[in-house]
């Protein structure tokens, strides 16, 4: 995966401006961050400002209390001039059978409900086998890898013509995705927020409606299928405490049927796939 430069800094930052960064971005007085980490707020001044030099066990030490994703804290070591801590595999490194054995195992018995993998830019990594019932005529040229599946969602030639609520789930996942953006100050999701932003909303994009018997406990996707229209919720899951960039940068999507004629419609879609 590619280097992003994050919101604000820039190739030269030093380690003291990076951290000033992400303390306010979590929106933590020097104080705050001082008391959470054991250091003097005078210390973390001067190395914020650059008149000291943090040890490497003090920058691990503020990149925890700063929830500081693993590729930032690489950039981190690296400004105040140590080696690099976490390394980075590609998914099909042999370092990562077992996380990749796990993914494909949730993958398949997720089945007949959709899920899929996607990185850090949510960029598709893999998907089970519903996933391509769902993206059937789709243009081609909107599935071609690099797959981002927000744009997908959202664009006027992807999915979001099949999405019954589209202005509820736009305004969803636009708000999930800005999070993301104040969180991890990523300049490449920022871009994508601003591209999403402006795809035009059709005048007949209604709100939708659940039916009766749907659980009001969570944002639904209301998607028109040939089996009809699924009503589904989703779940996101991430590999605990990871140590690889890889794998903390993905998540897995989920998604459950929220009522029972969405669960039979799945099940029907599902009677055209061959035998696992």
């Amino acid at each position: 995966m590619s280097a992003t430069l994050p919101l604000g800094a820039s190739a030269s930052s030093t380690v003291g401006e990076l951290l000033r960064d992400w303390r306010q971005r979590r929106r933590l007085s020097q104080l705050d961050l001082a008391g959470d980490a054991s250091v003097s707020t005078r210390h973390l001044s001067c190395v914020e400002t650059g008149r000291a030099l943090p040890s490497r066990e003090m920058v691990l030490r503020l990149a925890e209390r700063l929830d500081v994703p693993l590729r930032e804290r690489n950039r981190l070591l690296t400004a105040a001039g140590y080696a690099p801590m976490f390394s980075e595999h590609r998914l099909d490194d042999p370092a990562l059978a077992a996380a990749r054995q796990a993914i494909e195992l949730v993958l398949k018995g997720h089945e007949p409900f959709p899920a899929l993998v996607v990185d850090r830019h949510w960029t598709l990594v893999s998907g089970n086998r519903m996933i391509p019932l769902l993206l059937a005529g789709v243009p081609q040229e909107l599935l071609q890898p690099p797959l981002n599946v927000l744009r997908l969602s959202l664009h006027p030639q992807g999915l979001a013509p099949r999405i019954v609520n589209l202005a509820q789930w736009r305004h969803h996942l636009l708000s999930r995705l800005r999070q993301q953006v104040d969180a991890s100050g990523d300049a490449r999701l920022a871009a994508l927020a601003e591209e999403l932003a402006a795809y035009p909303l059709p005048p007949d994009a209604g709100g939708g409606t659940l039916p009766a018997d749907a659980p009001a406990v969570a944002m639904p996707l209301q998607f028109r299928s040939p089996q009809g229209v699924l009503t589904l919720i989703s779940t996101i899951t991430v590999f605990g405490t990871p140590v690889d960039i890889t794998l903390a940068e993905l998540a897995l999507e989920t998604f459950f049927p929220a009522d029972e004629a969405t669960t039979q419609a799945l099940h029907r879609l599902a009677s055209s796939l061959p035998p696992a």
